[in-house]
């Protein structure tokens, strides 16, 4: 696969790419290494899934590719989606599970998480979703946080219901990650998911600008997501 180019599978619906995520977040848990999660619908099913699979992440310490700036046991925390999904349903907790600090803001939050994220060099694995509008983590189409260049997490204000403000991993951070897996369902995605996975980078779809550059970029879609792709991709159907 040459550079930048994304090794896209299309499940025949949610449940199924759910459980496609889940099957590698398993593997990386028995592997250990540091994992990066996201929030969202589909990723809290392969969390559950997940922790299904693998009941051990002794050897994986977690971390968060964004968060809202809210306590840690608001309805709106990805924190507290993935501790219901995945962190109540282990036998053997992580290793270590690094929390972004919502309730101390967004500036506040991004430099305490900054300075935890300060002696990783790298990810083992992130995952990601995608807005409808092309975001990832909190990445919006055309703001300033895209041109952040030396910090690897940075504050931003909300454009997204709900409107809190968030913090979030850079694309420095994400680029350097050693895998980079996207997770996308919905009809609502398809245009999102070809602009990003199958067009050209822009700033208009922040999901463009984010390739792994120590090892592979996969998407496992639905095929409602995927509706909108290109055949002649690096695409195989489950």
């Amino acid at each position: 696969m040459s550079a930048g180019e994304v090794e896209i599978r299309v499940a025949g619906d949610a449940e199924a790419a759910a459980r496609v995520v889940a099957e590698r977040l398993a593997e990386q848990a028995r592997a250990g290494g540091h994992v990066a999660l996201t929030g969202g619908s589909t990723p809290r099913r392969a969390y559950e899934l997940a922790a299904q699979l693998e009941p051990n992440w002794g050897r994986v310490e977690l971390w968060w590719g964004d968060e809202r700036c809210v306590p840690p046991d608001d309805e709106r925390s990805n924190y507290r989606m993935a501790k219901a999904a995945l962190l109540d349903r282990l036998a053997v907790e992580p290793a270590a599970v690094h929390r972004m600090r919502g309730e101390l803001g967004k500036d506040g939050g991004a430099t305490a998480y900054e300075r935890e994220l300060a002696p990783l060099a790298a990810f083992d694995l992130v995952l990601l979703g995608l807005g409808p509008d092309g975001h990832v983590a909190s990445l919006y189409p055309r703001q300033p946080t895209l041109d952040e260049t030396e910090r690897r997490v940075v504050g931003a204000e909300a454009h997204l219901d709900p409107y809190v403000d968030r913090i979030t991993l850079t694309l420095p951070a994400l680029r350097a990650a050693r895998e980079v897996l996207f997770l996308v369902a919905g009809a609502d995605k398809a245009d999102a998911v070809a602009r990003a996975l199958a067009g050209e980078p822009s700033r208009e779809t922040p999901g463009s600008l984010v390739r792994a550059e120590l090892g592979p970029t996969r998407a496992v879609l639905d095929r409602a997501a995927a509706s909108r792709l290109s055949y002649g991709l690096s695409e195989r159907e489950t």
